[in-house]
């Protein structure tokens, strides 16, 4: 199973936060820096450091996924809930990421389309969660994910990582949804 992970964690990223924070964006943005200086002006550095923040916990996301022999995607599933690293922080540190590498993007290109296409995605993202993600990971963990989700913010991290009941971190997976993210 390990491999397996391994390649469909590498594939969704590609496909789903690689499209959407990255493919999407060039063609809004044409990726042309409109700033005198290029990337030393300081809209540039700050769309730098932004871009590089939700790159590194994308990736921190995505790898704990792997480590837990799943992937973010529902087709397949880790074997538990990832409530460790920036989850213990966020409950969506995913869409977080991709949020800040697409506002990053719109600063660093200075493109209100960029902007408007972030919107857009927070959006949709913001009714699939509370639509569909919220809810089934619910029913599927109930007390062990209301816990969870009272002591751990959807969108707004928390300066404090949030230290789980269980002494590895991680609840025990029952059903097929993927875990938060």
């Amino acid at each position: 199973m390990r491999v397996r992970a391994w390649v469909g964690t590498v594939v969704f990223l590609v496909l789903t936060p690689g499209v959407v924070a990255g493919l999407i964006p060039a063609v809004i943005t044409g990726w042309r820096i409109p700033w005198t200086g290029g990337w030393v002006s300081p809209a540039a550095i700050v769309a730098a450091v932004v871009m590089a923040g939700g790159i590194i916990v994308l990736l921190d996301a995505f790898i704990r996924f792997a480590r837990a022999d799943g992937t973010p995607a529902p087709p397949m599933p880790t074997a538990h809930l990832v409530v460790v690293g920036p989850y213990r922080h966020v409950r969506n540190p995913m869409y977080l990421a991709v949020l800040a590498i697409i506002l990053g993007q719109a600063l660093l290109f200075g493109s209100w389309g960029a902007l408007l296409y972030a919107g857009v995605v927070l959006l949709a993202v913001a009714l699939f969660v509370w639509g569909y993600e919220e809810p089934t990971l619910e029913l599927e963990y109930g007390d062990e994910y209301r816990q969870y989700r009272r002591n751990v913010r959807g969108w707004i991290p928390r300066a404090r990582p949030w230290r789980t009941p269980s002494p590895v971190g991680q609840t025990r997976r029952r059903g097929t949804q993927s875990t938060a993210g």
